[in-house]
């Protein structure tokens, strides 16, 4: 999408976590203008009731309803899983902008009509003749971004995956395992081998890799920390761990956020960032690949960002040069 001068942006369901980091990211954007922020639960509220960081950052208040008379250039829906489909359908036909879901409605091939899978180090080309796109989940980033050099190869076997998460991967709506008392010093495991993300991971190898079966085991596992993901992900491989390095960082050589190191990642290089960070090793016949990223900015934020720069022919990085937190 051809475009000059500044995005005019419009994000739904404003009051969430995505919503905040999206907001922390594009007030300082470069190339964009915030046009509204949407929640009825927190209407004429300033930005900061909701997101204390952005105390100083912006004088902008969420509104109650999208501002849609003008028309942004682009919508960011953050209201949650479900509720994007009927936003979109009632849509008036004389919004022509750009849309990015942040929830799961539009990312299986089955619900997506023209919504484009949005995970730019696999269907960059599709992203950037597109209006509609369809973020990736958190979960099914960190895990793709570790089998995609492997599944372009078309050597994946049946995948092992045990993947950890910070709590607000559980979203901002209150519940029992989201309050510090049970969080804290404390893990578990949820929807075991039945996450949401397994289809979305399938549909992506699938397209890469011809012989790959589906065969993916992933475990969840609830993290004691806020944010982060860090997911450890192993399976049978015959190919030498020196070329399977290789292949990772000849894979991954242009891509501005996808880092193969030699050494053991850990959740502190990526938190805040757009970042994923890998590290590829062998054992044996199984092949080991840790993958790292922000739950909610590469996971979520950060990465519809960078597709929005993508679709409207921005440098993909612009605005998503974020330091980590290390201390």
């Amino acid at each position: 999408m051809d475009f000059n001068g500044k995005i005019k942006v419009g994000i739904i369901g404003a009051a969430g976590y995505t919503a905040g980091e999206l907001l922390r990211i594009l007030v300082n954007h470069p190339a964009v203008e915030v046009a509204f922020a949407q929640s009825s639960s927190h209407a004429g509220e300033p930005l900061w009731s909701a997101h204390a960081d952005l105390l100083g950052e912006t004088d902008l208040c969420f509104s109650a309803a999208p501002e849609l008379v003008e028309g942004p250039d682009v919508l960011f829906l953050c209201s949650g899983h479900g509720k994007a489909k009927p936003f979109v359908e009632a849509l008036p036909e004389s919004y022509k902008g750009a849309i990015i879901d942040l929830g799961n409605d539009f990312r299986l091939a089955a619900d997506a009509g023209d919504f484009v899978y949005g995970l730019p180090e696999v269907f960059r080309d599709r992203i950037v003749k597109a209006r509609h796109i369809a973020n990736p989940g958190c979960f099914a980033t960190a895990i793709q971004l570790a089998l995609l050099p492997m599944a372009k190869a078309d050597k994946l076997p049946e995948i092992h995956v045990t993947g950890i998460t910070g709590s607000t991967g559980a979203g901002q709506a209150k519940t029992e395992t989201t309050h510090f008392s049970w969080r804290t010093d404390n893990l578990s495991v949820y929807k075991a081998f039945t996450h949401q993300h397994l289809g979305e991971i399938n549909e992506t190898l699938s397209f890469l890799a011809p012989s790959y079966a589906g065969d993916i085991n992933f475990v969840p596992v609830r993290g004691d920390f806020a944010r982060g993901i860090l997911a450890s992900v192993y399976f049978d491989c015959d190919v030498p761990e020196e070329e399977a390095i290789a292949l990772y960082k000849d894979y991954y050589k242009d891509e501005p956020f996808v880092h193969v190191i030699d050494s053991d990642p850990d959740l502190k290089m990526v938190v805040n960032t757009n970042k994923c960070v890998l590290n590829v090793r062998k054992h044996g016949r199984k092949l080991h690949v840790i993958s790292i990223i922000d739950n909610l900015v590469k996971g979520a934020s950060g990465q519809a960002v960078q597709n929005m720069n993508l679709v409207f022919g921005l440098p993909e990085d612009t605005g998503l040069h974020l330091k980590a937190s290390r201390f």
